[in-house]
């Protein structure tokens, strides 16, 4: 089976936000934000000295990456995709390209992304991975410097606290420096995928997203690639967060990427749950328009799934089951 035919069958999967933004868990210095909490260090506009720190901290201790694919698969999911790195630059695998990533900068000294891909292929899931190819806040040349503070109105797409010179930046050096290595890093070092998940094309130019869809196909000619790449590349159309469509689809693949509650990264105080019935129907109304449902878990800063989060998605299992 093409791996266009097994996303055309594939309808439900897991997706995984979880990086250093799990420790705030959404707040930070007695406020709370109000928004998705892997944003939580544009919105608080947190100082890469500072947060950075939270890297020292970081010893998810309870990560158990067979039990998270033991979830999906008990949830009746097909694919998992997990944050490779997000738009805090810190990477959840061991990179040889920067050393700001949980292997090298933090007490776990743990390869997450290894261990996932390790515990996938025991267990026949599939894997994707997602990856911050535009946004990265780490880094003085990050992209998102053209579009200003228009996420919610509120939070800046680059980080415009410890490099305000938007006017210097210059996207190409952090993507031939960082992002265009580390994108081959886990194309080779993890087995096959299923997929590579892109997000937020802001600053990304057509030659930019060409250059990352060739060297995805070179390494792994039958992994997808999401439309998120930008410029019109990919191989299956990512409609936005938590949209569900009315019309029906025809031609192509599709997915909707959406949140269990109200945000993607762990926030401690984010109890808005979807209940199993509603997740069901939820996919229901879009597997109906051949739309595949990535359903989205944050893990806390010990590397546990919330209990509410695993206690819908065995429901949603038991169900689909029948």
């Amino acid at each position: 089976m093409s791996n266009k035919e097994w996303f055309r069958q594939a309808k439900f999967g897991m997706m995984v936000h979880w990086g250093l933004y799990s420790l705030p868990a959404g707040e930070w210095r007695g406020q709370r934000m109000p928004f998705i909490g892997e944003w939580a260090q544009s919105y608080f506009r947190i100082p890469n000295q500072e947060y950075g720190r939270l890297a020292g901290i970081f010893n998810p201790i309870l990560f158990d990456a067979e039990e998270w694919v033991r979830l999906a698969l008990d949830a009746g999911m097909h694919y998992l995709v997990v944050t490779s790195k997000h738009h805090d630059g810190f990477a959840m695998f061991r990179s040889a390209v920067d050393p700001y990533n949980i292997y090298d900068a933090s007490p776990f000294r743990r390869d997450v992304i290894g261990e996932l891909a390790e515990a996938c292929q025991k267990h026949g899931l599939k894997l994707g991975l997602y990856y911050s190819q535009d946004l990265d806040w780490h880094e003085p040349n990050g992209g998102g410097y053209k579009h200003g503070h228009t996420n919610v109105g509120v939070m800046s797409w680059t980080n415009d606290w410890d490099y305000p010179d938007n006017a210097s930046k210059n996207y190409t050096e952090c993507f031939e420096r960082k992002i265009v290595p580390q994108v081959e890093e886990i194309l080779r070092n993890y087995g096959d995928l299923c997929l590579i998940w892109f997000d937020t094309p802001l600053t990304i130019s057509p030659e930019q997203s060409t250059e990352l869809y060739h060297l995805v196909k070179k390494h792994q000619p039958n992994c997808l690639i999401n439309s998120r790449i930008g410029n019109g590349l990919g191989d299956y159309r990512s409609w936005g967060d938590n949209q569900i469509p009315e019309e029906f689809m025809k031609d192509g693949l599709f997915e909707t990427p959406a949140t269990l509650n109200d945000t993607w990264g762990y926030k401690s105080f984010d109890q808005n749950w979807k209940s199993a019935e509603k997740v069901i129907q939820l996919k229901e109304h879009l597997n109906a328009r051949s739309i595949n449902y990535l359903l989205n878990v944050g893990p806390d800063y010990l590397g546990r799934i919330p209990a509410p989060s695993q206690e819908i998605l065995r429901q949603v299992g038991t169900t689909l089951s029948k």
